[in-house]
């Protein structure tokens, strides 16, 4: 019985360039490891902060949290990156109809994944701008100052990346939803 190959015939050249893009997936599998350390990282803190719960104080117990909260959303931007970029710049993963599935893949591009991303490390931020801000007796101004500035240049650029891309007109996107999944 005679197979039809239903893919379209691409020029040489074409396809190498086509196919360059699976130089990337070497880059996401590292990037999988890298949540491997994250993950290891979340447990030893974890730990550690039950360990040493009863000789902590309130404020140490909350940058310790803090501190897991971070490592946690620093996970999630890795996912978002991961398996946006992958479906995004790489392959499809055919996960329709997969109970699984996240909301935000489903109409994910390079645009939607900037502004999920830009959304993501202004979380991040925040997060260690609490950090700053519970230590700030230990701190100097100077170094809150710097903090607060490179937060503020996080959220300009954000609003800046979502501007542009509402300016281009692409669909908007729903920013309360962009650090989910």
């Amino acid at each position: 019985m005679e197979r039809h190959n239903t893919t379209p015939r691409m020029k040489p050249l074409t396809a190498i360039l086509f196919g360059s893009r699976w130089l990337q997936l070497p880059l996401y599998l590292g990037l999988i490891i890298a949540q491997a350390v994250y993950v290891y990282l979340f447990w030893v803190e974890l730990i550690h902060l039950v360990q040493d719960t009863p000789n902590m104080t309130e404020e140490k117990i909350m940058l310790v949290v803090l501190g897991l909260i971070d490592v946690v959303m620093i996970s999630n931007l890795l996912i978002m990156v991961i398996v946006g970029g992958y479906e995004t710049f790489v392959s499809r993963l055919d996960l329709a109809g997969h109970p699984d599935e996240p909301d935000w893949l489903s109409h994910v591009n390079a645009n939607v994944l900037k502004v999920k991303l830009a959304t993501a490390i202004i979380g991040i931020s925040s997060i260690h701008l609490l950090k700053t801000f519970i230590n700030a007796p230990h701190l100097t101004e100077e170094v809150m100052l710097w903090q607060v500035v490179i937060h503020m240049s996080f959220v300009l650029s954000a609003i800046g990346i979502a501007l542009i891309d509402r300016l281009m007109g692409h669909p908007v996107i729903d920013v309360k939803s962009a650090g989910k999944h």
